[in-house]
């Protein structure tokens, strides 16, 4: 089999690893929790570094009036995995065949499902920090709750930091393995070597 296919059907199966390690980590750390508290974000559920974590951010999260975390309640962790594995399958094919029209239209797709991906995300955030409760036990004028997307913030004595995990890494990876498929497959003006006129 040829190397481009062989590449994109790798860049295909890399997404299976998203079965195996979360997608997404949120820490939250401040003097009474000076080890932070880790929450991560799956493609079909949420969890933490212990299982109390969730309990935990919801205690927190009660107290300056934001939304309890309920992964049931997510409809995105419901339907999610099913795109991905409809994905590995369109990547298979797409390696199989060698096709660089579909590769191509394999690996933009990809990058397309990621950036709605990350601004469901920020949507998801932004009515978690917002949408707070006015008869919480702790009110502040004008303070949002909001963790970042990528990156760290201060919420009161809290730092969140937000950053991609392996299986974000991974699937980074998918589409960049996608696209060196695109360059290497027959067709590519990239393969072909500069010869000078004479």
């Amino acid at each position: 089999m040829k190397k481009h296919k062989l590449i994109m059907i790798a860049g295909a199966l890399l997404l299976l690893t998203l079965f195996i390690t979360p997608l997404w980590r949120i820490t939250l750390q401040a003097p009474q929790y000076p080890d932070g508290i880790t929450m991560y974000i799956w493609i079909n559920k949420i969890t933490g570094d212990s299982e109390y974590t969730l309990q935990n951010i919801n205690i927190l999260n009660h107290y300056v009036g934001m939304k309890y975390i309920e992964p049931d309640s997510i409809p995105e962790l419901q339907y999610f995995p099913y795109i991905i594995l409809g994905m590995v399958l369109l990547g298979l094919i797409s390696g199989s065949i060698g096709n660089r029209r579909l590769i191509f239209a394999w690996g933009s797709v990809m990058i397309l499902l990621g950036a709605l991906g990350i601004y469901d995300f920020y949507l998801w955030e932004y009515d978690y920090g917002h949408n707070l409760d006015p008869n919480a036990p702790i009110k502040v004028p004008g303070m949002a709750y909001q963790p970042p997307v990528i990156g760290s913030k201060m919420l009161l004595n809290f730092r969140a930091d937000s950053y991609p995990y392996w299986g974000g890494l991974f699937m980074g990876l998918s589409i960049i393995l996608s696209f060196v498929s695109f360059f290497l497959s027959p067709g590519s003006t990239v393969r072909k070597p500069v010869t000078a006129m004479i």
